[in-house]
């Protein structure tokens, strides 16, 4: 879930027309976790192939890619790498609630409740090997170039739009910001009409926009002070964070007292366990790498078509029908002369 800066951050609604002739560095795990999760039939199940092979995946990446390709975006796909070990206890907590919510899934498919399998259904998503291998190919075919993070897609991406490779970091999550990105986008692969979980209202899904130097001076605060207080309120790294502060309270006291570790010891130790350093030094020095190379490339029709269609059972008509979509958008970009061009 990553860190809960939602009461503090300031974002703006934009329309993702808005980043035309821009690049997006994009949290795949993310993204393919989101696309697993919404992308379900009425019974709470998976997008499947005749196979029983689930392929909301697939047909999430394809889809929400052609929407950001014709739009003139140009996305790349970071996925992680091994978690640092700090990570650890909510990985493995993460991994039990799945499976739990696998049990009353299945229980629920049972007994015929729609409303709790969907529920179930999207709390026990699992990202396996296979479908990280497929997608990395469908997003190769289509001409997406990709990036393999050492360790958290995130913190590569945040790094990779600090050096001006990309135009922001884009993920549903705010580590981003404590990774240090100039710029977040939110919503970009999920954005559209979504139902409530347990109510039957919809809600209509916007991007939004969050620029860092501008939250960090509204908030009246440093990038490390920013971080700091992301520790006081809790991160995947130091999980619960210290005992009774949220966002607004953890802001509070960075700001009296001027850092989150002259803040510790005014602050009562066995409300918090965790090593304050090594969990900085985690967002302010993540592991990254400069080994990467972003080029986009043309759409590879006939390869698509047989890996969405004869593989795994996607409409051929509809696919061909967004690739000409694509092509047709992609091939006016290369012609207009205020952006780069596309191939590169």
């Amino acid at each position: 879930m990553g860190v809960d800066l939602k009461p503090i951050v300031t974002k703006r609604v934009v329309r993702l027309s808005d980043f035309k002739g821009k690049s997006l560095a994009i949290d795949a795990y993310n993204s393919l976790y989101q696309f697993l999760a919404i992308i379900r039939s009425s019974d709470g199940r998976p997008l499947r192939d005749r196979e029983g092979r689930t392929t909301s995946h697939l047909s999430g990446l394809f889809y929400r890619t052609s929407n950001l390709l014709k739009l003139g975006i140009k996305p790349v796909y970071v996925f992680d790498g091994k978690p640092p070990i700090l990570k650890s206890v909510v990985v493995k907590k993460r991994t039990r609630s799945r499976r739990a919510a696998r049990k009353r899934f299945e229980h629920a498919l049972e007994i015929g409740d729609k409303e709790k399998a969907r529920l179930y259904g999207q709390a026990s998503v699992q990202l396996k090997d296979w479908m990280l291998e497929t997608s990395i190919e469908l997003l190769r075919l289509m001409g997406v170039p990709t990036v393999q993070a050492p360790s958290e897609g995130e913190a590569q991406a945040s790094f990779m739009a600090r050096r001006g490779d990309v135009w922001a970091a884009a993920s549903q999550d705010y580590d981003s910001l404590l990774f240090g990105t100039p710029r977040l986008v939110r919503n970009v692969t999920i954005s559209g009409r979504r139902k409530l979980p347990r109510k039957n209202v919809y809600i209509q899904v916007s991007p939004e926009l969050v620029d860092l130097q501008d939250l960090l001076r509204k908030l009246g605060i440093t990038q490390t002070q920013l971080v700091e207080l992301g520790i006081l309120i809790g991160t995947d790294y130091n999980p619960g964070g210290v005992e009774g502060f949220g966002p607004k309270s953890a802001l509070k006291l960075i700001k009296k007292y001027g850092d989150g570790k002259s803040a510790l010891t005014k602050i009562d130790s066995s409300k918090y366990k965790f090593e304050f350093d090594r969990v900085k030094s985690l967002f302010l020095q993540p592991e990254v790498t400069y080994d990467y190379s972003l080029n986009w490339a043309s759409l590879d029709v006939k390869g698509i078509i047989n890996l969405l269609c004869k593989e795994y059972d996607f409409s051929t008509e509809r696919v061909r029908k967004t690739l000409a979509d694509v092509s047709s958008a992609l091939e006016e970009f290369n012609k207009d002369s205020t952006l780069d061009g596309w191939l590169s």
